[in-house]
């Protein structure tokens, strides 16, 4: 797989959907600053309000992927003039994001009611792991332990293993990042049209949940078995699952329909007698031997060359680094080379209002200048500190 990359992407004149939107995003990890992103990536003005004392978790910043598209400012919100800065922001801002412990920004004195009463128009977006109340909710924790909670985590993994945790994509980003960019959207729409603001309080376990409501309806229906691999989505099936080939990789399968499934079983190899087996759910474990067989009788670049081009519903499964060179990710223009870094282009696409990787990941403090210009918040720069402009310098 050698297909080149893109070259790296120049700003549109109108640079997405949110130009003119402005959002302040209070720094944190992980689903708080990936949903800012989202929001920049789209053309929202995204100001991250960086805290001195160096990046959280010792990330190199310039290699931080989900400040693309941002400005940054340095302020100490323990500091006298900390709050007043950030409430400065809120006055001229469309969206506020934060993802502190519950408490902790009104502790600080940026909570919602403080940013409320500066600005009734504001969409205060707050992104934690339990919410903002419940027994758990000033507790520690981690994507892992709010997907193992909500019944998500139970449905990875082979039948007679573990589960397996799948990075931090499914509570983190997917029932945290993604909720919460929805809601803050839903409640900027209704800010627009009514002239009020509120709080929009996005949890993983919330989001998590969510995900699984076809599967519960499934289950509800008695169509769906409450273990892993047992059904036709979870690896269950021996036509939707994952092969090793003969070199080590994997080849994933997803032949569900049955004009797909007699594509795949042609150019598979496998007898009619075993294509039949598909038929009878019983003797499954058979059918799953066989197509583990013929799996590993060629690698995974011969088998993407039998089944590319086809309705087989047959993929390679590829590393992070291979997949920006798949041919069809390359020709789309999915992933770019951007800045001195390879990294996934902004998503969704818009016909009118194209969106484009405008800046590299925002360095701490980097627009504290700028911003305080473009903003009319001269209080910014009194935020600071001196030891952190002298730094900046």
């Amino acid at each position: 797989m050698t297909s080149p990359l893109p070259d790296s992407p120049q700003a549109p004149a109108a640079p997405g959907p949110l130009a003119g939107v402005r959002v302040v995003e209070l720094a944190g990890i992980g689903p708080g600053p990936f949903a800012a992103m989202l929001l920049a990536d789209l053309g929202a003005d995204v100001v991250r309000v960086d805290r001195p004392g160096g990046p959280a978790l010792g990330v190199d910043p310039a290699t931080d992927l989900s400040n693309r598209n941002k400005r940054s400012v340095l302020v100490d919100l323990k500091s006298p003039h900390g709050p007043a800065a950030v409430l400065d922001l809120v006055e001229r801002a469309d969206v506020l994001i934060e993802g502190y412990r519950p408490g902790v920004a009104e502790r600080l004195g940026v909570g919602p009611a403080e940013c409320l009463a500066r600005n009734p128009r504001l969409v205060y977006g707050r992104m934690t792991g339990w919410g903002q109340d419940g027994p758990l909710a000033a507790s520690a924790g981690h994507d892992i332990g709010y997907i193992a909670i909500t019944g998500a985590l139970a449905l990875t993994g082979p039948a007679d293993g573990d589960p397996a945790a799948p990075a931090n994509l499914l509570g983190d980003y997917a029932g945290g990042s993604l909720y919460l960019v929805t809601g803050v959207l839903a409640a900027l729409h209704h800010a627009r049209t009514h002239g009020t603001g509120q709080v929009v309080d996005a949890a993983i376990v919330d989001g998590a949940a969510h995900l699984c409501t076809m599967l519960h309806g499934l289950l509800a229906a008695g169509a769906w078995q409450d273990r892993r691999a047992a059904n036709l989505l979870d690896g269950g099936a021996p036509f939707y699952g994952v092969y090793p080939t003969a070199d080590g990789t994997h080849m994933a399968v997803g032949a569900l329909e049955e004009r797909f499934y007699d594509t795949f079983a042609e150019l598979l190899g496998l007898t009619r007698q075993q294509a039949a087996l598909r038929a009878d759910p019983a003797r499954w474990p058979e059918l799953r031997a066989a197509v583990a067989a013929r799996f590993l009788t060629r690698t995974r670049e011969e088998w993407t060359a039998v089944f590319t081009g086809t309705d087989a519903c047959a993929a390679p499964v590829l590393s992070l680094s291979e997949a920006p060179l798949h041919p069809h990710l390359a020709a789309r223009g999915t992933f770019a080379e951007a800045f001195g870094t390879v990294q996934p282009a902004p998503a969704p696409r818009f016909s009118a209002t194209p969106t484009a990787l405008r800046r590299p990941p925002a360095l701490p403090g980097a627009h504290t200048a700028e911003v305080a210009r473009d903003w009319d918040t001269p209080a910014l720069t009194r935020a600071e500190g001196p030891a952190d402009r002298k730094a900046r310098r």
